[in-house]
């Protein structure tokens, strides 16, 4: 396997081509050090066999700090020390990434102007960044040579320089963001080639440098375009670069650089190709990376195959499973946890201000708080697991691993609950099943949980999920209203014709993807002033919206449903307390849900029985559910 060889990147040979990439963690702390955990996430992945470890992009300069926890580079020779030695422990390269987010910052931490090239609003602020001044360009210049000589001093093999989606270095690149009558206007690429210089000059001859760069900023009427790219990458690595990260997005497509699963895997492919094929004219020791979410080891593999990259970046899946090039290692592929690209805890970076994490594998970013969920039990205990979701699935796994003797139930034809009808969560669904099988876990479908079944088992773990709540609206006898996961799961039909109402107080995705594969038949009913409201902390809320409109589904905004009728519904303005009827053949209700009835003779509980809530509180509770058994 092409994936598994190593690589040589200047002076140093990685011992594999997959790479875990920068990315925003919080794991940092108010003084923009670099604190155990942060070590310990990062080093997690060169245990698992990660052949190279890019570290979270530190600011080379005190005028930027683009969020609270933004690590700053004079404050990370300590973490950086850290995290290379436990790399080098297992034959990792260790890569600390070097950043000035100029426009794309913020003002909120530092209350200093944001630097930028030219006087572009920042897109999410709308604050005017400062024009750079000579000054200011030659203090960033070298505060990226004093942060790559921090590093090489740390034992780093080396540092990658930021000239991708939140970047300073691509606003001097881009006529987006510079506009720019001087030299550094004329010359875009005059920033970049200072910029390789000072971390060289900085690193030394004996390490690694690298570039990531925005290859498609998606702007073509001004921005980096996949044409323009490759001889960007040439002129480039032909100054000394030891390799090339190729990346997209920009001021206008942030939620572009890193989508959820609407879009395509491995969508970077042709641009890196063009890109691999100018830099191995320009410099054919310049390895070029292709990042873009590869998830899944095979399209990696046949990337390399095929020409299209030297190397992958698979930062989200080893969010997922840290472990994977390790189960790929050793032959255990099957055993690799998908990533299922939600971005909903491993997209950190907003007001929430929370860790990274994963909702399949909840301690990533905990590695220093977590216990071993695995560790042998000293008294394995037959266990009883009721509900076959993903906090049953996850509870009757771990249980299973740690020696105890599973048997699961589950009312229904198959397993997964709401993760396996709505949503992306169909993959983790089945991995978990297969985990189960092959950990030896009898599964039973179809079968209803009775009393008499508690005395069989030392413990009893309910994980029987969420139910419909209450209807805060009133209801025609003869209007036909259906719950939504009965009709995601095809329980119940949808009548052949007619509008379809979907009431959605919510904002989630569930009903955002039922009135895409609706279309025009959708009408959505949201309280809010714009649909799916909650997509904004996975990225998804503007593209979500621009699906919407390209199915023809149409928007009731701002509105409270109160009552619903045979052929039509009656809605009410949030802010007018005007009411308006909207004609309709029938009504999905995609509410809040409650948690079903506890059963009796449980000794534990995990899921939505508790409270309903994401995949990611599921798979936690499933796993604190199996450890406690050993204190009951």
């Amino acid at each position: 396997m092409q994936l598994l060889d190593p690589i040589q990147l200047g002076p140093r040979t990685a011992p594999n081509r997959v790479m875990f990439g920068p990315h925003v963690t919080n794991l940092g702390d108010d003084a923009r050090s670099l604190p155990e955990r942060w070590v310990r996430y990062h080093a997690r992945r060169a245990e698992g066999g990660c052949g190279i470890v890019v570290t979270e992009g530190a600011s080379v300069h005190a005028s930027d700090w683009p969020y609270e926890r933004a690590p700053l580079a004079t404050e990370c020779s300590d973490g950086w020390s850290r995290v290379a030695t436990a790399c080098h422990d297992h034959g990792t390269l260790l890569i600390a990434s070097l950043d000035h987010a100029g426009g794309q910052g913020s003002s909120a931490y530092n209350q200093r102007e944001l630097w930028a090239p030219s006087r572009v609003p920042e897109v999410n602020s709308r604050e005017v960044p400062k024009w750079m001044e000579a000054g200011d360009i030659a203090a960033v210049v070298a505060g990226f040579g004093v942060a790559a000589q921090l590093a090489a001093e740390a034992d780093c093999d080396g540092a990658e320089i930021n000239a991708g989606q939140h970047s300073l270095i691509r606003q001097f690149l881009s006529g987006l963001t510079n506009q720019r009558g001087d030299e550094w206007g004329h010359d875009r690429l005059l920033l970049a080639r200072q910029v390789i210089a000072a971390a060289r000059a900085g690193l030394g001859a004996d390490r690694v440098l690298g570039l990531r760069l925005s290859c498609d900023e998606l702007a073509p009427w001004a921005g980096i375009t996949p044409e323009m790219a490759p001889a960007i990458a040439a002129e480039l690595a032909a100054l000394g670069l030891d390799y090339i990260v190729v990346v997209r997005g920009a001021i206008f497509s942030i939620e572009k650089t890193r989508p959820d699963f609407h879009e395509p895997t491995g969508f970077n492919i042709d641009v890196c190709r063009e890109v691999r094929s100018a830099v191995r004219e320009s410099n054919p020791s310049t390895a070029v990376f292709l990042q873009g979410s590869v998830v899944e080891w095979g399209q990696a593999e046949r990337a390399i195959g095929d020409g299209v990259c030297d190397g992958v970046e698979m930062t989200r899946a080893q969010i997922a499973d840290p472990s994977l090039v390790t189960k790929l290692t050793r032959g255990d592929a099957t055993q690799i946890r998908p990533c299922i690209r939600c971005n909903q805890t491993c997209q950190v970076r907003d007001a929430r201000n929370p860790i990274v994490t994963c909702v399949g594998e909840p301690t990533s970013g905990r590695e220093t708080e977590d216990p071993d969920w695995t560790a042998p039990s000293r008294h394995p205990r037959n266990v009883l697991v009721v509900g076959g979701g993903p906090a049953g699935l996850e509870a009757a796994r771990v249980a299973a691993a740690r020696g105890h003797h599973v048997r699961l139930l589950e009312r229904s034809p198959q397993l997964g609950g709401i993760a396996s009808v709505a949503g992306p969560g169909g993959a983790l669904v089945q991995w978990l099943a297969s985990e189960c099988a092959r950990l030896g876990v009898v599964v039973e479908l179809n079968t209803l949980f009775e009393p008499i079944d508690a005395p069989s088992a030392s413990i009893v773990i309910q994980a029987t999920g969420s139910q419909p709540g209450a209807r805060p609206y009133e209801t025609n006898p003869d209007a036909k209203v259906f719950d939504v996961l009965d009709i995601c799961s095809g329980v119940a039909a949808l009548p052949a014709d007619g509008s379809v109402v979907l009431f959605d107080p919510i904002g989630g995705p569930i009903a955002v993807a039922l009135a895409e594969g609706l279309g025009s038949r959708a009408v959505l009913i949201t309280q809010d002033n714009i649909a799916g409201n909650e997509l904004s902390r996975t990225g998804d809320l503007a593209p979500a919206n621009v699906r919407l409109a390209q199915r023809g589904v149409h928007i009731e905004r701002r509105s409270i449903l109160r009552s619903v009728h045979p052929d039509h519904v009656v809605v009410e303005d949030r802010f007018t307390g005007v009411r308006r009827d909207i004609a309709c053949a029938a009504l999905v209700d995609c509410g809040f849900r409650l948690p079903t009835d506890a059963l009796p003779g449980v000794h534990l509980q995990a899921g939505d029985c508790v409270a309903p809530r994401t995949i990611h509180e599921a798979i936690l509770e499933g796993r604190r559910a199996a450890l406690a058994i050993d204190r009951l």
